[in-house]
Parts: structure tokens; C-alpha cells; sequence
């Protein structure tokens, strides 16, 4: 099995990665929104908004609504 960002072989420490390095990237690209799930519900969306707009109230950093 090869590293999904690199290539590498796989490490059994992290895998499916070659690194601690390579895990985190990936994290990293989770975080900042260069993956995402795409969803077609529309509830998904109204709990997002909701969730951003009582964040914004409450001065908080918006997240993921539970």
C-alpha cells in the first residue's frame, strides 16, 4: 500500500500514510475545506447557517453542528 499523499510506502504507525507529516497534511486540507462530502440534503445546509449565525451571536469560532 502506497501514501495517498505522497506515495511512499505506508508505515503501520500511521497508516494508510508514510508519516506523521503526510497525516497531518491531510488533516490540515479536512480543516480548510479542500475536502468535503458533498450532500445534496437540504437540512445539512440549514444547520450549517444556523450554526454559523449563533456562533457569530455567541462571538465564537463556528463549527461543526452536532
Amino acid at each position: 500500500m502506497t501514501c495517498p499523499m505522497c506515495g511512499r510506502p505506508t508505515e503501520e504507525k500511521v497508516r494508510p500514510f508514510c508519516s506523521k507529516r503526510c497525516a497531518d497534511l491531510d488533516l490540515a486540507r479536512w480543516f480548510n475545506g479542500s475536502y468535503a462530502v458533498p450532500s445534496d440534503d437540504l437540512n445539512d445546509t440549514d444547520e450549517l447557517l444556523d450554526a454559523l449565525d449563533e456562533a457569530s451571536r455567541s462571538g465564537e469560532k463556528p463549527g461543526l453542528p452536532h
